[in-house]
């Protein structure tokens, strides 16, 4: 865990991520995919990780399941959803029943920091705008690694940062909107690095962050506008402090110290012992 944050904090911080991102008004604001790029970006990461069909691919940090019900689609692959909010697991096993999808697709409610999963039982995991958020992030990158099976892939699609952020992109609100606590590319490589990945490739996709936060401060006008007018009412929404840290997070785009990439990763195969392994 991060030195800077306590177990109190740390249980804070998911709490907090799982009842936003749970929110039906939040994901009108952001999408329903909830990060950037969309569902075009979740294509793109699922042919970098070369699914097919029949792959199992659990994904982490699903939310209500829209990018696993479109890999499952796209791909014709078997699904996993874990989340640790459980009304977004209800949500998500809802929608899987009324796609016809249940059979492909299921959702569990867990901590990615302690994966209810059997060891390698995975081909692939993918994990979308959400890792910068744990608390503690080495832990959730090695029980991807034990989950995965030798030769299974990762797929991080995350933000990073370039230097220091502003100090009103570093509080709660901050990193439960996956700003506060992005790292820079090489930490993310050395902590993936660290538990026994072999990082193959890195894709910066900053126009499509860009993009959804130009969306988002948009949408948040509209918002402010129908709640002075008594048409809208947001309860445990802050809109003041929801527009500033938009408006924040934007001009940290803009100066190139925001950013949002594509990662790729995987876990290694083991060594042949024998001549026979070899031919293998």
């Amino acid at each position: 865990m991060s030195e800077s944050l306590s177990s109190t904090d740390a249980n804070e911080i998911k709490t907090c991520c799982a009842r936003l991102y749970s929110n039906d008004w939040v994901r009108l604001l952001v999408g329903e995919s909830l990060h950037p790029g969309g569902l075009e970006l979740t294509r793109r990461l699922g042919d970098l990780l070369g699914l097919v069909s029949g792959s199992e691919i659990l994904d982490v940090a699903c939310g209500s399941g829209t990018s696993a019900f479109h890999l499952a689609n796209e791909f014709g692959c078997r699904i996993t959803g874990l989340d640790y909010g459980e009304d977004s697991v209800a949500s998500a096993r809802q929608a899987a029943e009324s796609r016809g999808l249940s059979a492909r697709v299921r959702f569990l409610t867990g901590d990615a920091e302690c994966l209810p999963l059997p060891a390698a039982s995975f081909g692939a995991v993918i994990c979308e705008c959400a890792f910068c958020t744990f608390p503690d992030k080495p832990a959730a990158a090695r029980e991807i690694f034990r989950i995965l099976g030798p030769g299974g892939r990762f797929g991080l699609a995350d933000l990073v940062r370039s230097g220091p952020l502003p100090a009103d992109l570093e509080g709660l609100h901050a990193w439960v909107a996956c700003v506060a606590d992005a790292r820079p590319v090489d930490d993310y490589r050395s902590i993936l690095e660290g538990c026994g990945f072999d990082v193959d490739l890195v894709e910066f996709h900053d126009q499509a962050l860009s993009t959804l936060v130009d969306d988002i401060r948009r949408r948040l006008v509209g918002a402010q506008l129908a709640s002075r007018l008594g048409k809208l009412e947001l309860p445990g929404i802050d809109l003041a402090k929801a527009t500033a840290l938009a408006r924040s997070a934007a001009r940290a785009i803009q100066d190139h110290r925001l950013g949002y990439i594509l990662l790729v990763a995987t876990k290694p195969g083991p060594e042949p012992t024998s001549a026979r392994d070899r031919i293998a």
